[in-house]
This record gives C-alpha cells, structure tokens and sequence, in this order.
C-alpha cells in the first residue's frame, strides 16, 4: 500500500513540476516561439489526460490494475531520464543563444532528432500517466476486504483481482444491439416479460421497465424469440442488453452535454500554464530585496488560493447556505459548475486588462530587454480567481459525475473528467493555431514571437467571449436537466 500511494504522489509531483516549468524550458532552451511552446505544451497535456481513459480500459478489460501500474511506473522513469538526459547533455538541444538573438529570432533551433528524443520523453510520460492514474486508487481499494475484520486492516501481499471487462463494452452493447432490432416496433402496452432483467437483479428489486425517453434504445432490452437461455441470462449480450444497462446508458446521453459545455469552460485554465508565464518573463521578478521568483513558479499563487479557500468553503460557505437553502451542498451541482465558469470568464476578462498595462508599461519605460517595470504579482488577481474557477468547476464535475452516474458506471465518470482536460487542451492549441494565423494575415499579429509587440489581451477577450458563448449554452442545458434519483435498497 505505501508503495502504490508514495508511486502516485510522486508521479503528480514529477508532473506538476515539468508542467510548472516546461514553457519555460522550451522558449529558453529550445528557443521555440510562444505559439509553437503553447501548441506544444497543449498537445502532451491532453495526451497525458486521454491516456488514462485508455489505461482504465486495458486494465478492465485485459491485464489488470497491478501489470498496468507496473507498466506505467517503468514508462515514467523512462520519460524522465530521457528528459533529464535532454537537460544534462548540451548535444540534446540547441546551442545557447543570448536574449537579443532570441528577442530578433536570431537563434539556432532544434533539429529533428532534437525534437525527436523531446517528444519521446514526453509520450513515455505520457504513459506513465495513463498506467498510473486511473488504476493507483482502484488498486489501492483492492487490498481492502470490507466483510471481514482482518480483511479491514489490508494485507502485505497484493490482492490480484481477475479483469472483468470494461465498462465501454457494456454501453457499446446497447448501440448495437438497438441498430440490430431498429426494424421492430415496440409494443404499445408494457407487459412483465417483454424485456430482459437478468435474475440477479430480480432478487433485489421488482422487474424494471424501460423509461419512454430515447425510446429508439429500448429495443435493445426487448426479448425477441429464445434470447434468454433456460438459467435466465442472454444468449448474445450484444443482441440483448438489459433494462438496467439502456438506462445506464440513457443517463450518460444525458450527461454528455454538460460534459461538453465543460470542454469549453476549461479553455480559460489552459491559458494560465502557458501565456501566464510569458508575461511573468516580461516581469520583475524580484521579490523583496534578494528574492527572485522562478518564471514557471508563479502558479504557485493558485495552488495556495486553492489550499485556502477549498476547506474554508467546505466547512464554512457551505454550512451557511445549507441553513439559507434547506438543501445539501447549500446549492445544486450544477450551479455550482455554472459559477467555476462565471470564474473563468472573470479571469479572462482581468488578464486581459492586467496585460494591457504590462504591454503598456514595457513600451513606455521598459528597457532593452523589454522587462515591464511592473512587479510579477500584478498576476496575482487571475491566478487567484482561475484557483476559485478550479475549485467549482473541477471538483463539482467530479461530484456531478460520481452522484449522477449509476455505481458500476462510475469509472465512465472519472474517465469523463480526463477527456475533459484532454479536449480542452486541444481546443486550446486550435484556438491558438487558429487566431496567429488569422491575425498574422491581417498584419497584427497577436501571439507574435515578442510578447510585448502582440496583442495578448486581445486573445485573452477573445477567450473571455467564447467562454461567455459557452456559459449561456451551459445554462440552456442545466435548466434542462433532471437530476438522477438515487434508489436506496431496504
């Protein structure tokens, strides 16, 4: 057990830090302009957030928790050695180059095989991240046998539980077996028998009958000759499914629109690990009269507004409005989703106008290296307030998916939470793409090379904007909503 916690906990330390400084890392010493830094930095973070959604699946289905963790701990060693190696051995990267040769594109830049051992690194991590991620806390509730005393206290040798099959499996089941029965008609009065319930759940409750909504999936569960075996169950699970298994499914066709909303909720959160950092570059540093505050550290600043407000709302904000609203949690999930996103359009919103000072500041008295004289902690304001956009959204989507999916589907709604960082990264390096291109065209460039000739604020609008976009379609998907009702066994 200290094993896979102490291999969890330091697989998100060594994550974080090259995350915290990798921009940092690429624009100095692989002298990658900001645009190509932030594509690329986007692109392996939503590798490393759509591994797991695969990892999860392989464990399931094929090789297990255990085989899959060990896997993903040898490919994250793997992935940092070799970018440490790129770190040690000048012959990894590119020649040093001064600021002026950076600041006119006069430096030497990567080679291939350079960009090639890079972006090797990054997919071995990347892996790492998908074998450890989704399997560390499963494996660790393994070890638990909760019927019995001893069994309570764990055990000093790992418990290996047999794969049982993904839970994809299941819902595809549904699909397909719906399209195979989309010629039949369903009956107009719902008689006991009509559709499937497998015989361990007869036991626990009364015979299920599927809802009218999606009515097109019932098919899926209606009985159509000798289906069902002697014993009960179905003789081809993909030609019948039952009424348990299409309301699952039912339930996550309901979800997915707010999920989707989510994707781009988080494109705000993106930009604070990227162009954040590059004007903290353009910034003084200094902190006090000898210390000066690493570039690729100031996201420390949201980190500590997360650790201070998240149990200061836990146990205070959300005791108050319990006793206003009579309702637990003080307010419904989804609203409190809806005020993450108010947070991100906020924080966009304040970047912007932070940015045109700085802009401002460094045309006007900046000196040769273009450093603003403004102190980094200017940036204080939309780091806090993208830490509060992370505490509502981030933890109430987990909350959101774990009270609205049913118990066994539950590894879908963890799953749903690392596609969503995934989409939203690449939502973010299109974005990205897509406005320097536009706006270069058009001679204005506004993610130039050169922060301080660009138009950072312009894009930070632009993200505000289609944020705000997003907020209203979230809203007309959240008032259509019906919460999933929980059903409690006697």
């Amino acid at each position: 057990m200290p094993f896979v916690l102490g291999n969890e906990t330091f697989e998100r330390l060594a994550s974080f830090g090259l995350m915290a400084n990798f921009m940092v890392y690429l624009q100095s010493e692989y002298h990658m302009n900001q645009v190509k830094a932030a594509t690329l930095l986007n692109t392996w973070s939503a590798a490393s957030n759509f591994a797991p959604v695969i990892g999860a699946y392989v464990s399931d289905a094929f090789i297990g928790k255990f085989w899959t963790i060990a896997f993903g701990s040898f490919s994250s060693l793997l992935g940092m050695i070799i970018m440490t190696l790129t770190a040690l051995l000048p012959q990894l990267r590119p020649p040093p180059c001064t600021h002026e040769g950076q600041l006119h594109g006069q430096c030497v830049g990567h080679n291939k095989a350079q960009l090639g051992i890079l972006i090797a690194s990054l997919c071995w991590l990347s892996i790492g991240t998908g074998g450890i991620k989704p399997c560390s806390i499963p494996f660790s509730v393994d070890q638990f046998d909760l019927t019995t005393e001893e069994g309570r206290k764990g055990n000093n040798i790992y418990i290996y539980i047999k794969p049982e099959g993904s839970v994809f499996a299941a819902v595809a089941q549904v699909f397909v077996a719906a399209y195979k029965k989309r010629q039949l008609n369903l009956p107009a009065d719902e008689v006991d028998g009509q559709f499937y319930n497998p015989p361990f759940n007869r036991s626990l409750l009364p015979e299920l009958h599927p809802t009218r909504q999606y009515s097109c999936l019932n098919k899926a569960a209606l009985i159509v000759g000798d289906e069902v075996k002697q014993d009960g169950l179905c003789e081809n699970p993909w030609r019948l499914c039952s009424v348990q298994q299409v309301e699952d499914v039912k339930c996550l066709i309901n979800i997915i629109p707010i999920w989707l909303t989510s994707v781009l909720g988080f494109l705000a959160m993106n930009q604070q690990g990227t162009f954040t950092v590059a004007q903290a570059l353009k910034m003084d540093l200094q902190f006090g009269p000898s210390i000066k505050i690493p570039a690729g550290s100031v996201g420390v600043i949201t980190l500590t507004a997360i650790a201070i407000w998240l149990p200061f709302y836990d146990g205070v904000v959300v005791a108050a409005l319990e006793k206003v609203t009579k309702q637990e949690g003080g307010i419904t999930l989804l609203q409190r989703i809806g005020i993450g996103n108010l947070f991100s359009i906020l924080t966009m919103l304040v970047s912007g106008f932070i940015e045109t000072e700085r802009r401002l500041s460094a045309l006007s008295h900046g000196g040769t290296d273009g450093i603003a004289p403004m102190t980094v902690m200017w940036l204080t304001p939309q780091l806090i307030l993208i830490g509060f956009s992370e505490i509502f959204s981030i933890v109430g989507l987990i909350e959101f998916y774990n009270k609205q999916f049913p118990e066994h589907m539950r590894s879908i709604g963890n799953s749903l939470i690392y596609l969503t960082f995934s989409f939203a990264s690449y939502a973010s390096s299109t974005v990205i793409s897509v406005v320097h291109d536009v706006s270069a065209r058009h001679g204005s460039n506004w993610l130039s090379n050169d922060i301080n000739t660009s138009k950072l604020d312009y894009f930070y609008f632009l993200i505000a904007g289609i944020s705000s976009l997003n907020f209203l379609f979230f809203l007309f998907c959240a008032r259509r909503y019906r919460y999933r009702s929980s059903v409690k066994l006697m």
